[in-house]
């Protein structure tokens, strides 16, 4: 859903929280779901953001169908990015 926008996240993992348990954190941003309950305070977070988005992984259907979920959430989810980017400077 991203290609066709042009954003190439192909090279991109995820990872585990505990990779960023030793390093400053300035801000988390929770999405989908029980996240904002089920991700720990990180030592040294000053800003804490929940964005609740509809978790792709949850969508049904053909792959098409799921592909749709992940489409209708694109708008709002680059819209956050971008204000977030003015309001608080460019992210890593």
């Amino acid at each position: 859903a991203l290609a066709e926008i042009g954003s190439d996240i192909s090279a991109h993992t995820s990872k585990h929280m505990n990779e960023f348990l030793n390093q400053p954190v300035e801000t988390v941003i929770t999405v989908c779901g029980n996240a904002d309950q089920a991700c720990p305070v990180v030592p040294g977070q000053l800003n804490r953001h929940q964005w609740p988005f509809d978790d792709p992984a949850h969508a049904t259907g053909t792959d098409d169908e799921k592909l749709a979920v992940v489409q209708f959430e694109r708008p709002d989810t680059a819209g956050r990015v971008e204000r977030f980017q003015k309001r608080y400077g460019k992210t890593k």
